[in-house]
C-alpha cells in the first residue's frame, strides 16, 4: 500500500499523513465539490500529494460515513455534517467562500490587529464556528486560526500582515466585498 504527502504549504512544516488527516482530506474534498467516484476522490487526493489504494480508499469512506445520494449533480458523496448536525453534508455549488462573508456579518463583533495576528471577536459560544469557516475558505493571507469561545486568533501570512487580513474580515462583515 502506498501513501505519501507532500509539503503543500508555504510554511516549513507540512501535515503528517496520518490516518486521520487523510480522511479529513477526504470530507472536505466531498463538502467543497461533488465527488461522482472513487477514482474522481483519488485523482483529487493526488492532486494534493496524497496517493491511496482503492482499498484503503474504501475503508476511510466507510469510517467517515461517506453514502452516495442523488443531488442535481447527479450521483455524488456526502457524509455527516459535524457537531450535533448529523445531516449529510456535500457540496452544494456555494463554496465557503461565499458563505464566509455571510458567516462574518452575522458573528464579527470586532477585528483588531498587531503585526501579522489578528483577533476576532464574537458573541459567546460562536468562535469555533467562525474559525473553521475561516480554515475551510480559500481566503488569501491566512496562516491559520486559533478558537477559544469567543475570540479567534488569526494568524496572517507574515507578506500580507494581520491589517490587511482586519480589514478584509471588516469588509466583509459590511458587506463590501464580493464573491472570490
Amino acid at each position: 500500500m502506498t501513501e505519501t504527502t507532500s509539503a503543500g504549504n508555504s510554511g516549513s512544516n507540512s501535515a503528517p499523513l496520518t490516518k486521520t488527516a487523510r480522511q479529513q482530506k477526504i470530507i472536505d474534498l466531498i463538502t467543497l465539490q461533488s465527488v461522482r467516484s472513487q477514482i474522481e476522490l483519488a485523482e483529487a487526493l493526488a492532486t494534493q500529494g496524497i496517493t491511496v489504494t482503492q482499498a484503503t480508499l474504501s475503508r476511510d469512506l466507510a469510517e467517515v460515513g461517506a453514502v452516495k445520494i442523488r443531488s442535481t449533480a447527479g450521483s455524488v458523496y456526502a457524509v455527516p455534517g459535524e457537531g450535533g448536525d448529523r445531516s449529510l453534508q456535500q457540496s452544494t455549488g456555494e463554496s465557503l467562500d461565499a458563505k464566509l462573508p455571510r458567516i462574518l456579518e452575522e458573528l464579527l463583533v470586532s477585528a483588531v490587529s498587531q503585526d501579522n495576528t489578528v483577533v476576532l471577536r464574537t458573541p459567546p459560544g460562536a468562535a469555533q464556528y467562525l474559525a473553521s469557516a475561516i480554515d475551510r475558505s480559500s481566503m488569501v493571507g491566512i496562516f491559520g486560526t486559533l478558537a477559544g469561545d469567543d475570540t479567534v486568533l488569526v494568524i496572517a501570512d507574515a507578506a500580507v500582515g494581520g491589517a490587511a487580513v482586519a480589514e478584509a474580515f471588516l469588509e466583509y462583515a459590511a458587506g463590501g466585498l464580493a464573491e472570490g
